[in-house]
Protein backbone atom coordinates (compact mmCIF):
# COMPACT_ATOMS: atom_id res chain seq x y z
CA UNK A 1 0.00 0.00 0.00
CA UNK A 2 3.02 2.76 1.08
CA UNK A 3 4.66 1.98 -2.43
CA UNK A 4 1.16 2.47 -4.30
CA UNK A 5 0.52 5.58 -2.47
CA UNK A 6 3.83 6.87 -3.42
CA UNK A 7 3.97 5.93 -6.80
CA UNK A 8 0.14 7.98 -6.88
CA UNK A 9 1.73 11.27 -4.98
CA UNK A 10 4.65 11.22 -7.68
CA UNK A 11 2.84 10.90 -10.66
CA UNK A 12 0.11 13.46 -9.53
CA UNK A 13 3.27 16.17 -8.87
CA UNK A 14 4.79 15.54 -12.41
CA UNK A 15 1.12 16.41 -13.68
CA UNK A 16 0.72 19.43 -11.21
CA UNK A 17 4.02 21.01 -12.09
CA UNK A 18 3.04 20.96 -15.80
CA UNK A 19 0.13 22.34 -15.27
CA UNK A 20 1.79 25.35 -13.68
CA UNK A 21 -0.47 23.59 -9.82
CA UNK A 22 3.01 22.98 -8.03
CA UNK A 23 3.82 26.45 -8.22
CA UNK A 24 0.27 27.74 -7.09
CA UNK A 25 1.00 25.02 -4.14
CA UNK A 26 4.70 26.59 -3.92
CA UNK A 27 3.18 29.95 -3.29
CA UNK A 28 0.57 28.82 -0.65
CA UNK A 29 3.01 27.00 1.33
CA UNK A 30 4.94 29.90 1.48
CA UNK A 31 2.51 31.66 3.55
CA UNK A 32 0.27 28.68 5.33
CA UNK A 33 1.27 25.89 7.14
CA UNK A 34 -1.91 23.94 6.00
CA UNK A 35 -0.58 25.05 2.25
CA UNK A 36 2.59 23.58 3.37
CA UNK A 37 1.19 20.52 4.37
CA UNK A 38 -0.53 19.91 1.36
CA UNK A 39 2.20 20.67 -0.80
CA UNK A 40 4.39 18.34 1.08
CA UNK A 41 2.52 15.00 -0.02
CA UNK A 42 4.24 16.00 -3.29
CA UNK A 43 7.69 15.16 -1.60
CA UNK A 44 6.80 11.87 -0.13
CA UNK A 45 10.16 10.84 -0.01
CA UNK A 46 11.96 13.30 -1.99
CA UNK A 47 14.80 14.42 0.44
CA UNK A 48 15.64 17.49 -0.96
CA UNK A 49 12.21 19.02 -1.10
CA UNK A 50 11.55 18.26 2.71
CA UNK A 51 14.67 20.03 3.30
CA UNK A 52 13.71 22.83 1.28
CA UNK A 53 10.48 22.48 3.14
CA UNK A 54 12.12 23.10 6.05
CA UNK A 55 10.17 20.26 8.27
CA UNK A 56 11.30 17.20 10.16
CA UNK A 57 8.75 13.69 9.43
CA UNK A 58 7.23 14.36 12.67
CA UNK A 59 3.73 15.94 13.50
CA UNK A 60 3.64 20.04 13.29
CA UNK A 61 2.89 19.76 16.66
CA UNK A 62 5.80 17.89 17.99
CA UNK A 63 8.08 20.31 15.54
CA UNK A 64 6.79 23.53 16.88
CA UNK A 65 7.45 21.66 20.55
CA UNK A 66 10.91 21.13 19.76
CA UNK A 67 11.95 24.42 18.08
CA UNK A 68 10.19 26.39 20.94
CA UNK A 69 12.71 23.86 23.38
CA UNK A 70 15.78 24.42 21.67
CA UNK A 71 15.51 28.58 21.04
CA UNK A 72 15.27 28.11 24.78
CA UNK A 73 18.71 26.41 24.94
CA UNK A 74 21.21 28.41 23.49
CA UNK A 75 24.34 25.60 22.48
CA UNK A 76 22.13 22.62 22.64
CA UNK A 77 23.38 19.16 21.77
CA UNK A 78 21.56 17.29 19.62
CA UNK A 79 21.81 13.06 18.65
CA UNK A 80 19.48 11.26 16.55
CA UNK A 81 19.41 7.92 15.28
CA UNK A 82 17.44 7.70 11.67
CA UNK A 83 19.03 11.01 9.64
CA UNK A 84 17.09 12.37 7.31
CA UNK A 85 15.25 15.85 6.75
CA UNK A 86 14.89 16.39 10.11
CA UNK A 87 18.95 16.38 10.59
CA UNK A 88 19.25 19.56 8.65
CA UNK A 89 16.60 21.22 10.68
CA UNK A 90 17.81 20.44 13.23
CA UNK A 91 21.56 21.50 12.25
CA UNK A 92 19.71 25.19 12.03
CA UNK A 93 18.50 25.05 15.66
CA UNK A 94 20.73 23.41 17.77
CA UNK A 95 24.16 24.16 18.38
CA UNK A 96 25.94 20.30 17.76
CA UNK A 97 24.07 17.48 15.74
CA UNK A 98 25.33 14.03 15.66
CA UNK A 99 23.48 11.99 13.73
CA UNK A 100 23.66 7.91 13.58
CA UNK A 101 22.91 6.30 10.33
CA UNK A 102 22.47 2.68 9.75
CA UNK A 103 22.20 2.85 5.58
CA UNK A 104 25.42 3.84 3.85
CA UNK A 105 23.39 4.70 0.66
CA UNK A 106 21.46 6.91 2.09
CA UNK A 107 24.35 8.55 4.43
CA UNK A 108 25.99 9.54 1.00
CA UNK A 109 22.92 11.44 -0.17
CA UNK A 110 22.50 13.03 3.43
CA UNK A 111 26.19 14.55 3.51
CA UNK A 112 26.03 16.69 0.95
CA UNK A 113 23.09 18.41 2.29
CA UNK A 114 24.67 18.21 6.44
CA UNK A 115 25.50 22.20 7.68
CA UNK A 116 29.02 21.92 9.27
CA UNK A 117 27.06 21.65 12.70
CA UNK A 118 26.00 18.17 12.37
CA UNK A 119 27.80 14.84 12.08
CA UNK A 120 27.00 11.27 10.65
CA UNK A 121 28.40 8.23 11.53
CA UNK A 122 27.53 5.69 9.74
CA UNK A 123 27.37 2.15 11.88
CA UNK A 124 25.61 -0.78 9.07
CA UNK A 125 23.66 -3.74 11.20
CA UNK A 126 25.79 -7.06 11.13
CA UNK A 127 24.83 -10.37 10.18
CA UNK A 128 23.81 -12.10 13.75
CA UNK A 129 24.81 -15.27 12.76
CA UNK A 130 24.85 -17.63 15.56
CA UNK A 131 24.82 -15.46 18.32
CA UNK A 132 22.89 -16.10 21.56
CA UNK A 133 19.62 -13.88 21.00
CA UNK A 134 20.11 -12.48 24.04
CA UNK A 135 22.83 -10.57 22.46
CA UNK A 136 20.91 -9.87 19.44
CA UNK A 137 19.58 -5.92 19.19
CA UNK A 138 17.14 -6.46 16.05
CA UNK A 139 14.60 -4.80 13.90
CA UNK A 140 11.47 -5.82 13.43
CA UNK A 141 10.94 -3.75 9.89
CA UNK A 142 10.34 -5.96 7.19
CA UNK A 143 13.99 -7.10 5.14
CA UNK A 144 16.00 -6.61 8.63
CA UNK A 145 15.46 -10.24 10.22
CA UNK A 146 18.37 -11.55 11.02
CA UNK A 147 20.54 -8.34 11.43
CA UNK A 148 21.95 -7.14 14.85
CA UNK A 149 22.00 -3.39 15.46
CA UNK A 150 23.83 -3.38 18.73
CA UNK A 151 26.59 -1.77 17.49
CA UNK A 152 24.27 0.97 16.01
CA UNK A 153 22.28 1.50 19.48
CA UNK A 154 25.61 1.60 21.39
CA UNK A 155 27.40 4.29 18.96
CA UNK A 156 25.69 6.95 21.42
CA UNK A 157 27.99 5.41 23.59
CA UNK A 158 31.07 6.65 21.96
CA UNK A 159 29.85 10.47 21.92
CA UNK A 160 30.77 12.10 25.01
CA UNK A 161 28.76 14.20 27.37
CA UNK A 162 24.88 14.47 27.75
CA UNK A 163 22.59 15.65 25.06
CA UNK A 164 19.56 18.14 25.50
CA UNK A 165 17.55 16.41 22.62
CA UNK A 166 17.24 12.63 21.10
CA UNK A 167 15.63 11.54 18.32
CA UNK A 168 14.48 8.06 18.00
CA UNK A 169 13.62 7.62 14.16
CA UNK A 170 16.01 5.05 13.08
CA UNK A 171 15.98 1.22 13.64
CA UNK A 172 15.78 -0.54 16.73
CA UNK A 173 14.01 2.01 18.34
CA UNK A 174 12.87 0.62 21.54
CA UNK A 175 16.43 -0.09 22.29
CA UNK A 176 17.67 3.23 20.90
CA UNK A 177 15.25 4.68 23.48
CA UNK A 178 16.35 2.85 26.63
CA UNK A 179 19.65 4.25 25.97
CA UNK A 180 18.61 8.04 25.17
CA UNK A 181 16.79 8.66 28.63
CA UNK A 182 19.92 7.56 30.25
CA UNK A 183 22.23 10.52 28.61
CA UNK A 184 20.13 13.54 28.34
CA UNK A 185 20.52 16.25 30.05
CA UNK A 186 18.51 17.72 32.94
CA UNK A 187 15.42 19.22 31.59
CA UNK A 188 16.31 16.94 27.97
CA UNK A 189 13.93 15.64 26.00
CA UNK A 190 13.76 12.78 23.42
CA UNK A 191 11.64 12.40 20.28
CA UNK A 192 10.12 9.43 19.44
CA UNK A 193 8.11 9.47 16.26
CA UNK A 194 5.30 6.72 14.86
CA UNK A 195 3.99 5.80 18.48
CA UNK A 196 0.71 4.57 16.21
CA UNK A 197 2.65 1.64 16.77
CA UNK A 198 1.80 -0.43 20.06
CA UNK A 199 5.71 -1.69 20.14
CA UNK A 200 6.92 1.99 20.59
CA UNK A 201 3.96 2.40 23.24
CA UNK A 202 5.37 -0.14 25.22
CA UNK A 203 8.81 0.95 25.36
CA UNK A 204 7.64 4.32 26.31
CA UNK A 205 5.60 3.09 29.21
CA UNK A 206 8.59 1.52 30.36
CA UNK A 207 11.24 4.13 30.28
CA UNK A 208 8.58 6.29 31.87
CA UNK A 209 7.91 4.36 34.88
CA UNK A 210 9.99 6.34 36.93
CA UNK A 211 8.47 10.23 37.96
CA UNK A 212 10.95 11.75 36.53
CA UNK A 213 9.89 11.10 33.00
CA UNK A 214 6.66 13.46 31.41
CA UNK A 215 5.10 12.03 27.77
CA UNK A 216 3.64 14.31 26.13
CA UNK A 217 1.83 12.61 23.08
CA UNK A 218 0.90 14.53 20.03
CA UNK A 219 -1.41 13.74 17.30
CA UNK A 220 -2.24 15.89 14.28
CA UNK A 221 -1.09 16.94 10.36
CA UNK A 222 2.23 15.31 9.67
CA UNK A 223 4.44 16.33 6.33
CA UNK A 224 4.07 13.95 3.08
CA UNK A 225 0.98 12.34 4.93
CA UNK A 226 -3.01 13.29 4.34
CA UNK A 227 -3.90 11.53 7.56
CA UNK A 228 -2.86 12.12 11.01
CA UNK A 229 0.34 10.61 12.90
CA UNK A 230 1.23 10.73 16.23
CA UNK A 231 4.61 11.83 17.98
CA UNK A 232 5.82 11.36 21.76
CA UNK A 233 8.14 13.94 23.57
CA UNK A 234 9.36 12.85 26.32
CA UNK A 235 11.21 15.13 29.34
CA UNK A 236 13.31 14.00 31.76
CA UNK A 237 12.77 16.80 35.15
CA UNK A 238 15.44 18.25 37.00
CA UNK A 239 16.37 15.90 39.94
CA UNK A 240 15.12 16.64 43.02
CA UNK A 241 17.42 18.68 45.44
CA UNK A 242 19.26 16.50 48.35
CA UNK A 243 17.61 17.09 51.41
CA UNK A 244 19.74 19.38 54.00
CA UNK A 245 20.96 17.82 56.93
CA UNK A 246 19.48 18.80 60.09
Amino acid sequence: MKNVYVALLRALRGLARVTGVLALLDRWAARSRTGLWVRSWFSIYDLDELVAHDVPWWTFDAADRVEAFLAARPGARVLEWGSGASTVWLGARAAEVVAIEHDEAWAASMRRLLPANAALRVVPPVDAGTRLSRDVVGSRKKGFEGLDFSAYVAEIDRVPGRFDLVVVDGRAREACLERAVGRLAPGGVVVVDNVDRERYRAAIAAVSAGERVEVTWTRGRTPTLPYPTRTALLTLAPAAPAPHAA
